[in-house]
């Protein structure tokens, strides 16, 4: 459809290459038009469809004389086929040539007449010793269609009767592939192309064999590895490739020089071919990313679509490749080093399986093809075939040779899996194909390891757990082992194993980035995507218990019981109206309740105060991952380099690299934020918490916790003058005579600076607070329970004051039945974080100059909120593959939880307190 040409029965008497051709109707009596079609000429003997003269088989048409003359009359001149000149006319009839030997060896002439056979333009004497008849089928097991092959038709007979009888190179090479067209086919019970190969095989060992390969015979392909159980294992981890590899040094991005032998499907070698520039990638790219496939130690993934109109026309004819992998001795002597393929599609076999990991069920062979469009043909071989055949997936396969040596690996593996596409519309059809390079090692002892760790680990926190939930049974003042307990249990164990698996998984990331990234001789690969799924999933229960952990501290710390003990006392009486009678009375002065309510603010900001800066640290991770680029180090390549071109080609992502890499940045930005803010910033810009307990003596507040029902702290705010609500010049005075040592110390016990104490209270003293707590909280009912607003106010006044007044007096020992004792905490108390003494008749005050109070602050779980910043940012990283993302949800769910924290801790705090919320700001 590309030009114009005249019909049948016109000459053309102009045609200058365009659009445009004028012809001329031939007259009757030269009804014919010449080849070339510029000419009228008489025909002997007929005319074909196109209006040209034919001649009879065995004869050559003849138009012109030997000086170019034009004869009248076309002549049809037979070739001489006798014994002298050996003559048939060639495909095109144009001239007379020697007719093929097999028919001179047969009938001593070029006519195969019976009883002699002819099969494929040969001919075979009916005495010869041939070999079975073959039969021209072809399945599809894909699609689940078995044909009649005309190429089978037509070709393997004859193939294999050439390659039997004359050791034919050509006609052996094109048995083979007609063998690895039908999927390199074993089987016992029929004769298709690979039973008739493997039948000349079997019976021509006198041949001998070719480079000492026991599998390769002398004039045949090299198809199979043998077909012993087990082979496989020997061929792929036996022997060692004879050299040595390396990421550093002069050695660096050294390629595997790979080379094929290519063969058409008729037989013909064609040429000697590197692998560089895509000859095995189906897929369109540039000449530097398509040579990046075989950059030793760099992972390639190529993936597209490709249109089966496209494929028609680009691999009209299939060619097959044998592949070799190129390499020099110690004297630059080069050598070729053969590549096994794995057919992933192999057919007809009761002994192998090409599937799996056993390597015992393996059937290794040689040669394969990337498209088939030639086999398919059930009919006329200028047609478009029925079905083709395509090579969908190709991996190749570099493993790292065990035990592990220095740069060492074992022979390369292909694995080809093939598509079979019946082709209806080819110009709507179309077909998913990938290639890939991948490297992998024995990752069973990485996997035992970790199998070990996780097992002591998991071990220990058990054992932990049992520590923290002995403690927390003390610190509630209950001995039975309930319900209860046992989920507590449970939760200290969630954010334990957490701890655990988070520690694996990081040592983990990191072993691989340093390990992988750093070597100079190549002793290690990265997991494989499906080697990452334990890895995945241990990150994914890290996060699950973490924020179980995290819930758990959070409704903790939401719950506590506090209060501020004022110790302000009247200064001086006024005169007082009573309600209701009429007269006048003197009373105490009121104390001020502005001290408490500034305080209570205080504490509410200081709720969410955390040892870092939440913003700075997710954008500082952000900066140098995606700007610095150390997202780069995360690629499955082994460059350490922090910048790409982007003209390179680019590595898929390690999901273990991508955690190593986001998570030591996390923690070493976390860290050197740490060492800022208890460094420097705390100690000459401003500490909060130590500020805050300042402020409470400053203001004559003492503040009382109670994280659990028996255990708490408390900070000593008793102001050493006496009283803290006075005016700005007494207020002067009064801190001036302490930075002059002219005043008693801050602390509770005399001559002590010790302001902050862990509190463990007897059961009596929990009682007391309850039965005045309860007045406290009673006002929190149903308003038509109480009598009249008037009476609600005045019962939490007094209920304030109570409290006020009660824990006043035990801070100042006067219920002896009460009491209680300040020591120290013994180290083994402070490090498993529980109390030996039991407090049965006495409180007990621990001295804590480390502010433990903060653990019902975020500040004292920075650790639990930093690490599960590190698994949120981790999770949403490996689901989207995605820094930026992960840095945006991980900020919001800061801010969320941070909302959460003040929003819900503020109105426990005004609920404990008696602070009214709006005055909390």
């Amino acid at each position: 459809g590309l030009s114009c040409v005249c019909q049948p029965g016109f000459r053309m008497i102009s045609n200058n290459g365009g659009p445009s051709v004028i012809c001329e109707k031939c007259p009757e009596n030269m009804s014919g038009v010449t080849k070339d079609g510029w000419n009228c000429i008489t025909c002997p003997k007929g005319l074909t469809p196109e209006g040209k003269c034919k001649c009879l088989n065995n004869e050559i048409l003849v138009e012109r004389s030997i000086d170019g003359v034009l004869l009248d009359e076309a002549l049809c001149i037979q070739c001489n086929g006798s014994e002298h000149s050996f003559s048939a006319s060639d495909a095109l009839g144009n001239r007379c040539i020697r007719c093929e030997q097999t028919f001179i060896n047969a009938s001593k002439s070029c006519d195969c007449s019976s009883p002699n056979i002819l099969t494929g333009g040969l001919c075979f004497s009916a005495g010869e010793n041939l070999p079975p008849k073959g039969i021209a089928t072809v399945r599809f097991g894909q699609i689940g269609v078995t044909l009649i092959s005309a190429w089978f038709l037509k070709n393997l007979q004859a193939s294999a009767s050439a390659c039997w009888l004359y050791s034919n190179l050509t006609a052996c090479q094109a048995l083979g592939n007609m063998c690895v067209m039908n999927m390199n086919s074993l089987s016992s019970l029929n004769t298709d192309a690979c039973g008739l190969f493997q039948y000349i095989y079997a019976n021509t060992a006198r041949l001998g064999i070719v480079h000492s390969i026991s599998f390769w015979r002398h004039n045949l392909p090299w198809l199979y590895y043998g077909d012993q159980p087990g082979l496989a294992s020997q061929v792929l981890e036996t022997t060692h490739f004879p050299t040595r590899f390396s990421f550093k040094g002069t050695s660096k991005d050294i390629k595997l020089q790979f080379i094929a032998a290519s063969f058409d499907a008729e037989g013909n070698f064609l040429k000697w071919q590197s692998l560089e520039g895509g000859v095995l990638q189906l897929c369109p790219d540039t000449q530097t990313k398509l040579n990046a496939a075989y950059v030793f130690g760099t992972t390639y993934e190529q993936n597209c679509k490709i249109s089966i109109s496209k494929i028609l026309v680009d691999f009209a004819n299939p060619i097959f490749y044998d592949i070799f992998l190129q390499y020099n001795d110690d004297e630059g002597q080069q050598y070729l080093w053969d590549v096994p393929v794995l057919n992933l599609n192999l057919q007809y076999n009761e002994m192998f399986v090409n599937q799996g990991n056993n390597m015992n069920n393996w059937l290794l062979t040689r040669r394969f093809f990337l498209v088939d469009t030639l086999s398919g043909k059930d009919n006329d071989l200028g047609k478009l075939p029925r079905i083709i055949r395509v090579a969908s997936k190709i991996t190749i396969s570099v493993r790292l040779a065990t035990p592990t040596q220095r740069g060492t690996i074992y022979p390369p593996l292909i694995t080809v899996a093939y598509t079979d596409v019946l082709i209806q519309n080819p110009d709507t059809q179309s077909v998913m194909v990938s290639f890939s390079v991948i490297y992998e090692m024995n990752q069973s002892e990485a996997q035992i390891q970790t199998d070990i760790a996780l097992g002591v680990l998991g071990g220990l926190a058990v054992l932990w757990s049992l520590l923290k939930t002995a403690g927390w049974k003390r610190r509630t003042g209950s001995s039975m082992i309930d319900l209860q307990t046992v989920l507590k249990f449970l939760l200290y164990y969630a954010g334990d194993l957490a701890n655990v698996f988070f520690i694996i998984t990081v040592g983990t990331g990191i072993y691989w980035l340093v390990f992988f990234k750093a070597q100079q001789f190549v002793s290690v690969f990265l997991p494989l995507p499906s080697q990452e799924e334990d890895f995945v999933t241990y990150v994914g229960c890290a996060f699950s218990l973490k924020a179980l952990q995290l819930l758990h501290k959070l409704i903790s710390q939401l719950t506590v019981d506090i209060f501020f003990i004022d110790w302000e006392r009247p200064k001086g009486k006024v005169l007082k109206a009573v309600e209701g009678e009429g007269v006048i009375k003197s009373a105490a002065a009121p104390v001020s309740i502005w001290r408490t309510y500034f305080i209570a603010n205080e504490w509410n900001e200081i709720q969410t105060v955390r040892k870092i800066n939440p913003l700075f640290q997710v954008l500082a991770v952000l900066f140098f991952l995606e700007v610095v680029g150390f997202s780069n180090l995360a690629l499955m390549d082994s460059s350490s380099s922090l910048t790409r071109s982007s003209e390179s080609y680019v590595a898929p992502w390690s999901r273990i690299l991508r955690f190593g890499v986001s998570a030591a940045l996390w923690l070493a930005i976390a860290f050197l934020q740490i060492i800022y803010f208890s460094v420097f910033y705390e100690r000459f810009v401003e500490d909060k918490i130590t500020r805050f307990i300042d402020l409470c003596c400053m203001s004559n507040i003492s503040v009382f916790l109670l994280s659990h029902s028996c255990f708490g702290y408390y900070i000593h705010g008793r102001s050493v003058h006496g009283h803290a609500d006075t005016n700005m010049e007494e207020m002067s005075v009064n801190l001036k005579r302490e930075a002059e040592n002219l005043c008693s110390q801050r602390g509770l016990l005399p001559n002590t600076d010790v302001q902050t104490f862990q509190i463990s209270i007897s059961r009596k003293m929990r009682l007391q607070y309850d039965r005045i707590h309860e007045t406290l909280t009673r006002k929190r009912g149903p308003a038509r329970l109480l009598a009249s607003s008037a009476n609600a106010f005045e019962q939490n006044t007094k209920a304030y004051n109570t409290m006020n007044k009660f824990l006043g007096s035990f801070i100042d020992h006067v219920h002896k039945e009460m009491d209680y004792i300040v020591k120290d905490k013994l180290l083994l108390e402070q490090v498993l974080g529980m109390e030996f003494m039991e407090p049965i008749e006495k409180s007990i005050f621990y001295n804590d100059e480390r502010h433990s109070f903060s653990d019902v602050l975020y500040y004292g779980n920075e650790t639990t909120l930093l690490i599960f910043d590190i698994l949120f940012f981790a999770v949403v990283d490996l689901a989207s593959q995605s820094f930026v993302l992960a840095a945006i949800l991980t900020y919001v769910q800061q801010e969320i939880f941070r909302f959460i924290r003040n929003t819900v801790g503020q109105k426990n705090l005004a609920s404990k307190t008696l602070v009214d919320e709006r005055f909390l700001i």
